[in-house]
């Protein structure tokens, strides 16, 4: 493996690696507003939610790589505490990235990018109407990570407002991650579109105990035909199927049959399982995993 020391790297390069390595990231559609009245839009990639309740956001306005100096944004929430975070939707990401181009502190990103200012209700900041989401924020603290090139400044932003487009609604009133469409940034110029076959759901019942990897048999646990996502599934168990119970449940499958009688049972049932398993039918997946035996 490539191994790096912080210190013996280019900060530069160091930032590429993070961002390929941590990705995706969601974006922070940042709206502010200067004391001079003018709006700013900018993107941030380093941004995540961090609490429901306060519902607390927080992204980092780093400060310029090339030569140590700090956004539009950051002055403005510094001298306003007030921000609009909106998220980005597909059909927005290249007036996004267009947004992204660092303009003087004079210039209305909104009028540059194309969009639509929307006046917020608790905050001076506009929303971007185009936006699906938008959450207006009041700037609980501002934390500098360090003063030379690349130096984070965590912002601390507390919603007072969310406002979410229904058309991007369930019918159950959740948000749906097809309708969203969201972007994700990953490293240098590369994205990624949160819908579609990009979405896979991954469902763990936590209420129960899994015997985990090292409570399964040694023949399925060193398979060589299941992945480590495939054992991972039989993990989850509270406890595998015996043999009788795999038997009633698939020994009259035709498949499995054959491959009792075959030279390759282990080989046969763990391909047959893994296709189970793909299918999410874990316990057909571990009858069969466990016929293997």
């Amino acid at each position: 493996m490539l191994s790096i020391d912080p210190k013996q790297i280019a900060t530069k390069d160091l930032h590429q690696y993070i961002l390929g390595a941590v990705a995706p990231r969601p974006i922070a559609f940042a709206s502010t507003l200067s004391t001079e009245g003018v709006p700013n839009l900018a993107p941030y990639s380093f941004f995540n939610a961090f609490s429901s309740n306060p519902p607390i956001l927080i992204f980092s306005s780093n400060r310029r790589v090339a030569n140590n100096t700090t956004k539009d944004t950051l002055k403005n929430v510094e001298d306003t505490g007030e921000v609009v975070i909106n998220v980005v939707s597909h059909n927005i990401s290249r007036q996004m990235a267009l947004a992204s181009i660092e303009y003087g502190p004079e210039v209305d990103e909104f009028k540059k990018a194309g969009f639509t200012t929307l006046p917020s209700v608790r905050v001076k900041p506009f929303r971007v109407a185009e936006s699906p989401v938008q959450m207006e924020c009041v700037v609980d603290k501002i934390l500098p990570l360090g003063e030379d090139g690349g130096a984070g400044n965590l912002i601390f932003c507390k919603i007072v407002m969310m406002h979410i487009s229904e058309e991007i609604l369930s019918e159950s009133g959740r948000i749906d991650p097809h309708k969203i469409d969201l972007m994700g940034r990953m490293g240098r110029f590369y994205y990624v579109r949160a819908s579609g076959a990009a979405v896979e759901e991954i469902v763990q019942d936590v209420s129960r105990i899994g015997i985990g990897f090292d409570g399964l048999p040694p023949e399925i646990r060193h398979s060589k035909v299941l992945t480590g996502n495939d054992l991972a599934h039989l993990a989850s168990l509270p406890a595998l199927p015996s043999q009788e119970e795999a038997m009633a449940l698939m020994g009259s499958d035709a498949r499995v049959q054959n491959a009792l009688i075959g030279q390759d049972r282990l080989i046969t049932l763990h391909t047959y399982a893994k296709e189970v398993l793909a299918k999410n039918d874990v316990l057909r997946g571990a009858a069969l995993a466990v016929l293997s035996l």
